[in-house]
């Protein structure tokens, strides 16, 4: 049977916050010999790419990956790269650069003015107004919202989760009905949110995933009133130790709270909670800060700690899992032996000991200390086998994490128990190094849930596995586009992706708790499925209390149906939504992710929807499916009119796309060609786009912008930390008057990533630029210089640094005020400098969360921001200052 022609992506780019003090930055991919990916900084995005350590480059599996256009977790790793690389590039930059934007932005004046949440209802994946070829709808997924990296939860009803890049949230009533309790703190990023025995909430910050749209943390925090209270800056334990790290995991033991980092393994008693931490155990520490290889650009590699396992019968026997998911020489368990940290090399039966099977490691024990589990990814696995990561799922039944431990799955057995993977061409745990979690029933030490792309269950130790959690429900026999064709009734599934995991009770009822790539949701911990495996009762706990929907892109045009405007914009994994303005519901169009988008003022059904790469679809109905449930070219509701880069991929993962400002029928996208058309919303194919000018080979376009047939084209090439270069060129629409502006290295105009433009609507030869990446103060690279938005008022011959007393942060796009005025979207939030002044103003107060994209209503008089961690919200211009 057919399933939807439109692939829903496996794991993209996640959520962006900003951390407190000292936060070092994403960049690119491990050193390589590839010229033509980023590699460099000390930071996440490197560790996302999943590329070989710098001893040995790029692996056979990951090259056909990236040449591969088709190869998802491939296309996932240069997504990653990029988002990364527009913030580090042209060189490695230091730890402190966000705590320092942070604390600027905060000194600036505000105008007083207040945002208004407009995505802060539910947003149904499968609602059914958009249930055709081109949407998830029918999926299973239901209500979604943003990643949710971590969870936790108690016997009285109340849970938390901790997002990507929206922090943390607290549910009194066993899910939904969701407040937001960090948002006082400077890092919006969790990486791992536990219970202890007293009941206090344990946050540690720095989503821990190794994607490449995640900051580090500010450390860890402690809420003592965890039911009532929320987190602030006095709440962080111990010193600035943990600064500038992810943490992956926090497990207690012995009056200690032990810490899996990106640097290393630290331990804190849990009774006095100042004082600084301690480091327990880092297995290449010259490459932490302040060693003498610290400016390495390995160095992010050579310390992750990924999980620590605790004898339950003696706290002082300690198994450390270590090692970056792709391989090094360190990668392994460690232990204590006589006094020092010893890896282990024997001993474990089935668990591997050898570095090229240890990778991204979770444990988990039951609550009567009678059994230990652990999923292993495999860097071999992972650079060797197109199929899967997964080393496999093992039990020790001894309760001691020192084994001897049985393998209880592999990828073949989780493939044959009801996974909707091998339908799409993929097996369980081909993401391992990014989908993990692992939890035992307090009731049952053989009743376990793991946790990969997809939820798994098992009652019997291991023995037999379920699928409860299937990826989605498209090419099951229950399923079929046409509702009066299923041969029965799926039933609720999670979101795919999963991260975070915990047990709890709600109305003396126990529940599983998950979280993943599209929010939160639970099913009672001993509940039902059916023939298949498959589990009849999964509920969606994403009610829209809880937005942490990490946007790219924002469109707004009129609501001719309902009056109003209609607000759309792409997101991370979780489609185009669509919001008309007498919606309780928001809907979802289209499926997979969604990159840059373009909506016709005067019709907010006429939408342009980026998936990656310039696949470019449009409709002119927001895509509302018609009844016939036919793939028919005569019925669709979209259609897909990408530019020739497209095809071969020769355009950014989230590409620029943007509509002449005095002609909504003339457009523009940037691959490495600047591609026009004039048939605006008509547009039918993608033949019917011009190549107007070859940026050149190796080059690709950061920015589009037009007024007036006028033509703006901001590129990178190379654009990674090898020889990092950057440029604008120029021209008209119809193809004439192309040429480069010369910007050399040490130009007023810095040698960083170029991220947007901003036209002037009442003269197009004044264009102001933004920048992104830092200054020269935090960048080590050739001429990073300094300054973020640029002023040009001769077609961009020339350019003026008009920065002033802008924080040093990196910018990602801009508008133009009716007034004249200013407003700049930051990744700490929107700024704003009002006609005839050279200052600017903070405008608002959203939480530490990045602004990718600001677009203008259709009167001009209300601004919108695309966040990516809190979904879209807007702001009346007067109010702007």
């Amino acid at each position: 049977m057919p399933v939807p022609t439109r692939k829903r992506r496996w794991l993209t780019i996640c959520a962006v916050t900003a951390s407190a003090a000292l936060v070092a930055l994403p960049a690119g991919a491990a050193p390589s010999p590839d010229a033509g990916r980023p590699f460099g900084a000390r930071t996440l995005a490197q560790l996302a790419a999943g590329r070989a350590q710098s001893t040995g480059g790029i692996t056979p599996k990951e090259t056909a990956q990236d040449s591969d256009g088709g190869n998802e977790s491939g296309e996932i790793a240069e997504g990653a790269d990029q988002y990364a690389e527009a913030r580090t590039s042209p060189g490695v930059v230091a730890p402190g650069a966000y705590g320092a934007a942070w604390s600027s932005l905060n000194n600036l004046p505000s105008n007083g003015g207040n945002w208004r949440n407009v995505t802060d209802l539910p947003y149904n994946s499968d609602d059914p107004r958009y249930r055709d070829f081109d949407s998830n709808s029918s999926g299973g997924s239901g209500n979604v919202t943003g990643r949710l990296a971590a969870m936790a939860a108690d016997d009285d009803g109340y849970v938390y989760a901790g997002s990507a890049g929206g922090g943390v949230w607290r549910s009194r009533s066993g899910g939904g009905h969701w407040e937001p309790i960090s948002n006082r703190l400077s890092s919006q990023s969790t990486g791992a949110l536990a219970l202890d025995g007293s009941g206090r909430l344990w946050l540690g910050t720095g989503e821990a995933n190794t994607n490449a749209d995640a900051y580090l943390g500010s450390g860890v925090y402690v809420l003592t009133d965890a039911h009532h209270g929320t987190f602030s800056a006095r709440s962080r334990v111990g010193g600035d130790e943990l600064e500038s790290t992810t943490i992956h995991q926090l497990r207690f033991g012995g009056g200690k709270v032990w810490a899996a980092t990106s640097e290393g393994v630290w331990s804190h008693s849990t009774r006095t909670l100042g004082g600084a931490w301690k480091l327990e155990f880092a297995p290449n520490p010259d490459y932490l800060p302040g060693g003498s290889l610290a400016k390495d650009p390995s160095a992010p590699y050579k310390n992750l700690a990924n999980d620590i396992a605790i004898d339950p019968q003696d706290p002082s026997k300690v198994v450390l899992a270590v090692g970056w998911r792709s391989g090094d020489d360190y990668n392994g368990f460690y232990t204590k032996v006589r006094g020092a940290w010893t890896r282990i090399t024997s001993g474990l039966g089935d668990l591997p000991s050898d570095a090229d099977n240890v990778g991204n490691v979770t444990f988990a024990r039951s609550a009567d200390g009678s059994r230990y589990y652990a999923v292993d990814q495999s860097p071999e696995q992972l650079n060797t086998n197109p199929d899967s990561g997964l080393e496999g799922i093992y039990v020790a039944k001894s309760g001691s994490p020192f084994g001897p431990w049985t393998k209880v799955a592999d990828y073949k057995q989780l493939a044959a128990d009801g996974s909707a993977l091998t339908s799409s061409g993929y097996m369980p745990g081909v993401q391992a190094w990014y989908n993990q979690f692992l939890t035992v029933d307090p009731a049952n030490a053989q009743h376990v849930y793991a946790g990969l792309e997809e939820v798994y269950e098992t009652k019997d130790g291991g023995g037999t596995w379920s699928t409860v959690g299937p990826y989605w429900n498209f090419g099951f026999p229950c399923w079929s586009i046409d509702p009066a064709k299923q041969t029965g009734d799926c039933n609720a599934t999670t979101h795919s992706d999963q991260h975070g995991v915990a047990v709890g009770r709600y109305h003396g009822r126990s529940y599983v708790y998950v979280g993943n790539d599209g929010g939160a949701y639970r099913r009672p911990l001993d509940g039902a499925q059916d023939s298949s495996g498959h589990a009849t009762d999964w509920t969606s706990l994403n009610d829209g209390t809880i937005d942490t929907l990490q946007y790219y892109s924002v469109g707004i045009g009129k609501d001719l149906a309902h009056g109003g405007v209609s607000v759309t914009g792409g997101l991370q994994d979780n489609g185009q939504s669509v919001l008309r303005s007498d919606d309780k519901v928001m809907g979802s169009d289209f499926g997979g992710d969604g990159g840059d988008t373009l909506t016709d003022p005067a019709d907010g059904c006429d939408i342009a929807e980026e998936y990656v790469y310039l696949a470019v679809q449009i409709t002119q109905n927001c895509a509302v499916n018609d009844g016939s449930w036919v793939n028919d070219a005569s019925k669709v509701t979209s259609y897909n009119v990408a530019p020739a880069d497209n095809a071969t991929s020769e355009a950014r993962f989230i590409a620029p796309l943007a509509a002449d400002m005095k002609n909504s029928s003339t457009w523009i996208a940037g691959g490495r060609h600047v591609w026009v058309q004039t048939h605006g919303y008509a547009i039918r194919s993608g033949s019917e786009w011009t190549s107007v000018y070859d940026l050149g080979a190796g080059r690709t376009a950061t920015a589009v912008a037009a007024s007036g047939g006028k033509v703006y084209a901001a590129w990178c090439g190379p654009c990674n930390n090898q020889g990092f270069a950057r440029g604008i060129s120029v021209g008209n629409a119809d193809g004439t008057g192309w040429h480069d502006v010369t910007l050399p290295v040490d130009a007023t105009v810095p040698n960083r990533y170029l991220s947007g433009f901003a036209v002037d609507p009442k003269n197009a030869d004044h264009v102001y630029l933004e920048v992104n990446g830092f200054s020269r103060h935090w960048t080590e690279g050739p001429g990073a210089g300094v300054g973020h938005v640029f002023e040009s008022k001769d077609g961009g011959t020339t350019w003026t640094d008009i920065s002033a007393n802008l924080p040093d942060v990196p910018t990602n796009s801009a508008v133009v005020t009716a007034n004249g005025g200013l407003a700049v979207a930051t990744d700490l939030g929107v700024v704003y400098r009002a006609p005839g002044r050279t200052t600017w103003q903070r405008v608002g107060r959203l939480p530490a969360v990045a602004v990718l994209q600001l677009k203008l209503s259709p009167d001009g008089g209300t601004l919108y921001a695309a966040t990516h961690g809190r979904g879209i919200y807007t702001i009346k211009v007067r109010d702007c200052g």
